[in-house]
């Protein structure tokens, strides 16, 4: 009889395994102990109830490590991106893009002196000897795919504060776009230049002039092959402003 009474309460008991609240353990052993008591006559020996207690001890002290251990963590990664915080906020400049409040913002520039400002900019358009031996020999259906990019890139150099909203809306004296085919690894390597006298630089112009070419080769190609590839946009050089010349180093 005890072994079918002792059946029916072990399997409620087994919660307690399944369970991290040390209340239904402590519950759990009560109940048993009363049951065994109704059995026997008498309580069982105090070394149940001091095993569930040290195991219920036990547990508390466990998960209570892990909280002081996590909130160590966390109070060390807090320092941690504190000291990188301020370590990067005293040797980088501030992006002039973001506000104080974290904002995108467009940048103030009336209190710069006017200068005379270029840029250089290049970019390739990498496609493949079946479509270059076709733009090589002018046999393209939609007609002189370097010509074509040529204006494209020109206008585009134009229209830059239109497509990059947060740039200026400057006065360019000059862009110059020019497209050269290079049979070593059947590209098209296109160079922009921009000019302009003002508060502000003219990098993205010349790189837009070249990234609106390079586009312009590619849908002037892409009936040929999908495989043609726009790459190595880059700035090459800039002159004037604040951090005055500037050249990448190969």
């Amino acid at each position: 009889m005890f072994l079918r009474r002792l059946a029916v309460i072990v399997p409620r008991s087994t919660r307690f395994f399944s369970s991290k609240d040390s209340l239904d353990l402590a519950s759990t052993i009560a109940e048993l102990n009363k049951e065994m008591e109704s059995v026997f006559g008498e309580p069982p020996p105090d070394g149940l109830a001091n095993s569930g207690n040290r195991s219920c001890m036990a547990q508390d002290a466990h998960h209570n490590s892990h909280v002081i251990l996590g909130s160590t963590n966390n109070k060390f990664a807090a320092q941690e991106l504190s000291s990188i915080s301020h370590h990067l906020g005293e040797n980088t400049p501030g992006l002039s893009h973001v506000g104080s409040t974290g904002k995108a913002q467009m940048v103030d520039v009336s209190p710069k002196e006017n200068s005379s400002r270029t840029a250089i900019a290049s970019c390739k358009v990498v496609l493949g000897k079946k479509v270059f031996d076709l733009v090589l020999a002018n046999q393209m259906a939609k007609g002189d795919v370097l010509t074509v990019a040529k204006i494209a890139g020109i206008n585009g150099a134009k229209h830059t504060s239109t497509l990059i909203p947060l740039c200026h809306n400057i006065t360019l004296a000059h862009v110059r776009v020019d497209l050269r085919l290079n049979s070593e690894d059947f590209s098209v390597e296109i160079e922009g230049e921009a000019a302009s006298t003002g508060k502000t630089g003219v990098e993205m112009e010349a790189m837009t002039a070249v990234s609106i070419a390079g586009l312009t080769v590619y849908d002037m190609c892409k009936a040929a092959s999908k495989d043609i590839q726009v790459t190595d946009i880059r700035l090459e050089c800039k002159t004037g402003g604040k951090t005055g010349y500037w050249c990448r180093e190969e």
